[in-house]
């Protein structure tokens, strides 16, 4: 069993920044596989960006430049930095980690591709 637990949400304003935390218990964090996704209200969760265990990262076309993640393996956290916020980002933030480890490139930006989930982050955006 994996606990990921999300933190670091709140109200902001369109332009500023927020990092968002992840911490994770139950295996050992550098063996996971951890990842990034939102859901906005009425629209589907999607993929935000994903780092590997090998430290590979991956985001979607549309947040590259303004997202980072990153992993403190020390730590057992990953971390969100999101920058210039805009009110379209408005979402709930969840957290993801991947066990197997396994599978195709594929999984690594599909809800599919994670087997725990933590309870999620509000961030709000204000124009």
């Amino acid at each position: 069993q994996v606990q990921l637990v999300e933190s670091g949400g709140g109200l902001v304003q369109a332009g500023d920044s927020l990092r968002l935390s992840c911490a994770a218990s139950g295996r050992t964090f550098s063996s996971l596989a951890m990842a990034w996704f939102r859901q906005a209200p009425g629209k589907e969760r999607e993929f935000v960006g994903t780092i590997r265990r090998s430290g590979g990262i991956y985001y979607a076309n549309s947040l590259k430049g303004r997202f980072t993640i990153s992993r403190d393996n020390a730590k057992n956290t990953v971390y969100l930095q999101m920058n210039s916020l805009k009110p379209e980002d408005t979402a709930v933030y969840y957290c993801a980690a991947d066990t197997r480890g396994t599978r195709g490139s594929y999984y690594y930006f599909i809800q599919s591709g994670y087997d725990y989930w933590g309870q999620g982050t509000q961030v709000t955006v204000s124009s």
